[in-house]
């Protein structure tokens, strides 16, 4: 099997490397010229997560990653998709099947990642998404764990769960392809909440964070027509280990560095989800208390962005419990 991977980063990286070394597909790894992920690959054949195999092809020509593989894996900021499809759609690509494997939801439009490849002009059934719990530094030391590929093709979804699995990652195929997209990008949401209360020394409310969030996020996913118990799944309480508690985790980190008045230079992608799923929740009039403290706590009160300070973002979040009491599962 050839596999084309778009994005040499963290996760691009680390695909590339599980296909090649883990599962001994020919793989061919693209980044843009110049952009440093791409260049550090390029000069060392490694980075902070792994150390390519020798067999993997590096190139920054699009146009070749595209039409010589079969499968196109995709791995870039989920804000960057629909520009990164126009480029890809120029050329010839039909009969290729698209794998996303990235966390988000287009802040302009509300739309779910797979939506963007549709608008594109992708057959959806010609398309996946790979999400679900992991960390690269664990996987890269042999420690497993369990992941999941969704699709709006039953065929598609069984077919790469199969052919992508191995002793390291043992993968599930989805039943909602709505729930596992939502769920996905909406547990860095959460994973910045929780670095608020890690960065603020309110660690015990962790685990109500959990309780409710999930709650919150199958609320939005059941009003967008997704299963609420998708929220319950692989793809969002599941992932919820990595990303509220782990120490590598980017939007975990984002919050608690956030909340001592530090700046986090790395991609938190629950940053822009936040702003995109309160649009959503105002549009569909579903109540996100959570969602929409973390996107007052980023954008009104966060002092890297114009906001009050360091202990606002706490602040918000204490306002929650303001809120009128109710039952605790209340539609």
């Amino acid at each position: 099997m050839k596999i084309s991977v778009l994005g040499c980063g963290r996760w691009g990286s680390f695909i590339a490397w599980y296909q090649a070394t883990v599962l001994k597909n020919k793989v061919i790894n693209w980044g843009p010229q110049g952009d440093y992920s791409y260049e550090i690959l390029k000069n060392t054949g490694k980075n902070d997560y792994v150390t390519l195999d020798k067999s993997i092809e590096l190139t920054c020509d699009l146009q070749h990653a595209v039409t010589a593989s079969d499968i196109i894996i995709i791995s870039i900021s989920s804000q960057g998709l629909r520009g990164f499809m126009q480029k890809i759609t120029a050329y010839d690509v039909k009969d290729k099947t698209f794998v996303l494997c990235m966390k988000g939801i287009e802040v302009n439009t509300g739309k779910r990642l797979s939506e963007v490849l549709i608008e594109s002009g992708i057959d959806k059934n010609k398309i996946a998404v790979w999400v679900g719990p992991g960390h690269i530094q664990a996987f890269t030391q042999g420690i497993p764990n369990c992941m999941l590929i969704d699709s709006y093709s039953d065929g598609l979804k069984k077919e790469l769960a199969h052919a992508f699995k191995s002793n390291l990652i043992r993968f599930y195929y989805g039943t909602d392809i709505i729930g596992s997209e939502i769920g996905a990008a909406a547990k860095n949401v959460l994973g910045i909440a929780a670095g608020v209360l890690d960065g603020s020394g309110y660690v015990s409310l962790k685990g109500p964070l959990m309780a409710r969030g999930a709650y919150e996020v199958g609320k939005l996913i059941k009003a967008l027509g997704g299963e609420f118990g998708s929220a319950y799944g692989l793809a969002h309480l599941g992932d919820y280990e990595t990303t509220l508690f782990s120490e590598y985790s980017h939007n975990r980190s984002y919050g608690e560095l956030m909340a001592k008045g530090i700046k986090f230079d790395k991609l938190a992608e629950g940053v822009m989800t936040a702003k995109a799923m309160k649009e959503l929740g105002d549009k569909y009039g579903v109540e996100l208390p959570i969602t929409n403290a973390v996107y007052e706590g980023c954008f009104l009160a966060n002092p890297f962005e114009g906001g009050n300070g360091a202990k606002a973002c706490m602040d918000v979040i204490l306002k929650l419990f303001d809120r009128e009491t109710k039952s605790e599962f209340y539609i």
